[in-house]
């Protein structure tokens, strides 16, 4: 439902930018990116093949720090990548999926 932004109230917090970049470089091997400012703690990567279904724990990823994730099981049409991991900031745990 849209609503009427109050003037009398804050503003709402911008939206926090998605702090991963994949490159996909060695085909079913791609490299995966901290491309923000800030460490990423708790970092663990989950890959759902289909028929196989595999879990990494990366754990304490700085700014800039690379990860190369293997996909040879997956059929590379059908594998869903869910990558979890806390925020410093604040300590929510946040989720990105894409596809690949």
């Amino acid at each position: 439902m849209l609503r009427a932004l109050d003037s009398e109230q804050p503003p709402p917090p911008h939206a926090y930018r998605v702090p991963w970049r994949v490159d996909e470089i060695y085909g079913r091997h791609p490299l995966i990116t901290n491309a923000s400012r800030f460490p990423l703690d708790v970092v663990r990567v989950f890959v759902d093949a289909g028929a196989s279904s595999t879990t990494e724990h990366w754990g304490l990823m700085p700014p800039g720090d690379t990860a190369e994730l293997c996909l040879c099981e997956a059929d590379p049409g059908f594998a869903i990548v869910t990558i979890a991991w806390l925020r410093p900031e604040d300590g929510e745990q946040y989720l990105w999926r894409f596809a690949m």
